[in-house]
């Protein structure tokens, strides 16, 4: 399935129905008075999160909703039928944004949440509505409401605890596909990885979600290679892990790259808490990982630690690392079940 994380589509709120104007003109009964219905309301767009979505593909082939109008009212005092609402599905993470793109309307966080994007007309009067002692035969009804237009846009970005970060070929897609059940494509040529992948990762009983992000170059906040509009999907992690290369030319340089553009993305970004990782450290001889070890530290000012995703070293203290961070994440139903079994004896055999 194709990943789709932005997309533009257009809504449109039900018209309410007409009010009638109708007078009851029955056999025997002269003065009948005023019998027409109201119109029904117009029928309501709803955004609303549901389970199992994790992309914005649907709305890549349908661009159009509209929601059903309100029935007109009829004589013999009818009222017109409300028009059906138009629920759009989403998936958690979504943001809905005004046609500028900019202008914030909603933002998505929880699952079951509903919001109403734009409400249907009110269906209007009939003459029945307006008679009175004074206004024994109105012959006046009121139209419905027109329903509300817009043109809008959905943008994903995926609720992560924590995200990578790197240049391409850093190693984040084989971390990620060491420590979770995804599997992500790994090869040894850049931008590999041209989605976001997500991940569940157990440490210790301690269960957080993964995300990792296509590699950046620089100039990547002006377009170049991927561009950043992946970016947007670590806004939502509490921590980073910044996986430097060690068998790059200069660990530093490489660090910094990622630095200023996550910094000519969003200042924000910059202010998270961040780990940093030089990785692939079997691949290169002692004195080698030393210089590049002290490269990173003095461009990072903090000590980098030493792993590497295909041997599987310091893979755990990377993760440990990452969930003291997090702090808050679930203890796995597993490891519940393990801490409250029995310790295991011949006895209870």
């Amino acid at each position: 399935m194709k990943f789709l994380d932005e997309a533009k589509v257009y809504i449109r709120s039900g018209d309410g129905g007409n009010g009638c104007v109708a007078f009851r003109r029955e056999k025997y009964i002269e003065f009948g008075g005023p019998s027409g219905g109201n119109g029904g309301r117009g029928g309501d767009v709803i955004i609303e999160v549901a389970d199992g979505l994790n992309t914005l593909i649907d709305y890549r082939y349908q661009q159009h909703f509209k929601a059903q109008k309100g029935t007109n009212g009829m004589g013999k005092d009818r009222h017109g039928a409300n028009g059906s609402d138009i629920v759009l599905k989403v998936p958690v993470g979504t943001q809905i944004l005004d046609e500028d793109r900019e202008t914030l309307i909603h933002d998505f966080t929880q699952l079951g949440e509903r919001f109403v994007l734009a409400e249907g007309g009110n269906g209007g009067f009939g003459n029945a509505h307006f008679k009175s002692s004074t206004n024994r035969a109105p012959r006046n009804a009121n139209p419905g409401q027109e329903g509300e237009e817009r043109w809008i846009w959905l943008r994903l970005k995926l609720i992560a605890d924590a995200g990578l970060v790197g240049l391409p070929n850093a190693g984040k897609s084989t971390f990620l596909s060491v420590v979770s059940a995804a599997k992500p494509k790994i090869a040894d040529y850049p931008f590999t990885t041209l989605h976001p992948q997500l991940g569940v990762v157990d440490v210790d009983g301690r269960e957080f979600v993964l995300a990792d992000i296509p590699g950046l170059i620089e100039g990547a906040h002006e377009g170049a290679g991927l561009g950043d509009r992946f970016l947007g999907h670590v806004e939502r992690c509490r921590v980073l892990l910044h996986l430097v290369d060690a068998t790059c030319e200069h660990a530093g340089k490489a660090y910094k790259t990622v630095r200023n553009e996550l910094m000519a993305y969003a200042g924000e970004l910059t202010d998270k808490v961040e780990i940093v990782a030089l990785n692939k450290i079997d691949a290169v001889d002692p004195d080698e990982l030393k210089k590049q070890k002290d490269r990173l530290k003095r461009a990072a000012k903090k000590t980098p630690l030493l792993m590497s995703g295909v041997a599987g070293t310091g893979v755990k203290e990377a993760l440990r690392a990452l969930v003291e961070v997090i702090g808050e994440a679930p203890v796995s139903e597993k490891a519940k079940g393990a801490a409250q079994a029995e310790p295991w004896s011949p006895q209870n055999v």
